[in-house]
C-alpha cells in the first residue's frame, strides 16, 4: 500500500527531482555550525505565532470598546484561552530573540559576503518586520501600559524632521492615540505585516536553498572539510530543537502567564515606569542620556537620526565590508559587531533597572 501511495503521488507530483535535490544538499560542519539552527528556530516560532494568532483572532474584537473585554473573555471563559494567549506572547518575545541571534551569527560568520548580499538584505527586512509585529501587537490588548507605551513610541517617531508629524498621524490615525490607532495597528498586525513577512520570507528561503549554507572564510578549501547530509540528518536535528523550543515555550506560558492589566483610559495619568518591550529598550534608554539640545538640534531628534544611520550602515554591511567579498578577513568588523552586542545588552539592562 505504501508503494502504491508513493507511486500515485510520484505520478502527479514528480518526487524524484525532490529526492535528488535533497540528496545533493549538505550542511558544512565546523565550530560555528550550531548557529545554523537559529534560522529554523525563528521559522518555527513564526509558525507558532501564526497558529496561536489565528486562534486568538476567532474571539478578539479590534475596537476601543471591546478589545480589552475580548481579551478578558479569552483568558477567563474560553477553554485554554489563557494558555494560547500566553504562548502567543512568549513566542513573540522568543521569536525576536531568535531573529536577533540569527542576525548576529550571520554577521560574525561573514555569511553576508558575495554572493549572499540579497539573503542578508531580505533577512534584515524580516528583522524590521519582526519589530513591527512587536510594536503593533503590543497595543492590541488595549490595556493601560500598552496605551501609554504606544503614545511614547509614536511621540518619538513624531519628532523626526520633515516626516515626523505625518508619520505620527499615519501611525495613530489622527493626532492622538485613540480607537482609530487600535484599528490601524490591528490591521498592520494581522494583515499588512503577515503578508509582507510571508513574501519576503519566501524569497529569503529560496535564496538560502539556492546558495546553500555559508561557510567560514577558507573552510571550503580545507582538505579535511566535513559535511552533513541535510536530509535526514540536519532536518531531524532541526526538528528535535523545535520540539525542545516548544517545551520551553509551554513551560514559560504555564509558569509565567500573560497578564491583562487595567483597561486603557486616555484621561488617566500615565503610570510610573512606562517603557517599551525589551527589544526597544536599549534605544529608549539611550535617548534618555541625550541632552535637550545639541548645538542647533534637538537631542532626541539627533539620537533617532543616529540610530537610523547606524541601522542603515548595518543593513548595508555587505557593500562596505569589501574584504569579505574578496574572501579576506576584516578584524575590525568583528570589533564593531562585538561593540554593538555589548552596547545592546548593557543599555537593555540599564533600561530594566528602576
Amino acid at each position: 500500500m505504501t508503494t502504491k501511495l508513493r507511486a500515485w503521488f510520484d505520478e502527479r507530483i514528480p518526487l524524484q527531482d525532490l529526492k535528488e535535490f535533497l540528496a545533493k544538499k549538505h550542511v558544512p560542519l565546523h565550530r560555528g555550525s550550531v548557529w545554523y539552527y537559529f534560522g529554523g528556530v525563528s521559522l518555527f516560532l513564526f509558525i507558532v505565532q501564526v497558529i496561536t494568532g489565528i486562534l486568538l483572532l476567532l474571539y478578539y474584537k479590534g475596537s476601543e470598546q471591546l478589545a480589552w473585554e475580548s481579551i478578558q473573555f479569552i483568558m477567563s471563559k474560553v477553554q485554554f484561552g489563557w494558555l494560547v494567549r500566553s504562548i502567543h506572547t512568549w513566542a513573540a518575545n522568543l521569536f525576536v530573540l531568535a531573529v536577533f541571534i540569527h542576525m548576529f551569527s550571520v554577521f560574525f560568520e561573514r555569511a553576508y559576503r558575495r554572493p549572499r548580499e540579497l539573503t542578508w538584505l531580505t533577512g534584515m527586512v524580516l528583522l524590521f518586520l519582526a519589530l513591527g509585529f512587536g510594536f503593533s501587537g503590543y497595543l492590541l490588548p488595549w490595556n493601560e501600559l500598552a496605551f501609554f507605551a504606544t503614545k511614547v513610541g509614536t511621540d518619538i517617531a513624531g519628532v523626526l524632521p520633515v516626516i515626523g508629524k505625518p508619520l505620527m498621524v499615519f501611525l495613530r490615525g489622527g493626532e492622538e492615540v485613540t480607537g482609530a490607532t487600535l484599528s490601524r495597528f490591528f490591521g498592520f498586525h494581522v494583515a499588512v505585516f503577515p503578508g509582507l513577512f510571508t513574501v519576503i520570507l519566501s524569497i529569503h528561503l529560496i535564496l538560502v536553498q539556492r546558495q546553500g549554507m555559508s561557510e567560514p572564510l577558507g573552510h571550503d578549501t580545507r582538505p579535511n572539510r566535513r559535511v552533513m547530509p541535510f536530509f535526514p540528518n540536519f532536518l531531524l536535528r532541526d526538528l528535535l530543537l523545535w520540539l525542545i523550543v516548544l517545551n520551553i515555550l509551554a513551560i514559560l506560558a504555564v509558569l509565567f502567564p500573560s497578564e491583562l492589566g487595567k483597561k486603557a483610559d486616555a484621561f488617566a495619568p500615565a503610570p510610573e515606569g512606562i517603557r517599551p518591550e525589551w527589544y526597544f529598550l536599549f534605544m529608549f534608554q539611550t535617548l534618555k542620556y541625550f541632552p535637550a539640545q545639541v548645538l542647533f538640534m534637538d537631542g532626541e531628534v539627533l539620537g533617532i537620526l543616529l540610530f537610523g544611520i547606524a541601522g542603515l550602515l548595518w543593513m548595508l554591511v555587505p557593500f562596505w565590508d569589501r574584504k569579505s567579498s574578496r574572501g579576506e578577513a576584516n578584524r575590525w568588523v568583528n570589533y564593531v559587531g562585538l561593540f554593538v552586542v555589548i552596547y545592546i545588552l548593557v543599555f537593555t539592562v540599564l533600561g530594566w533597572l528602576p
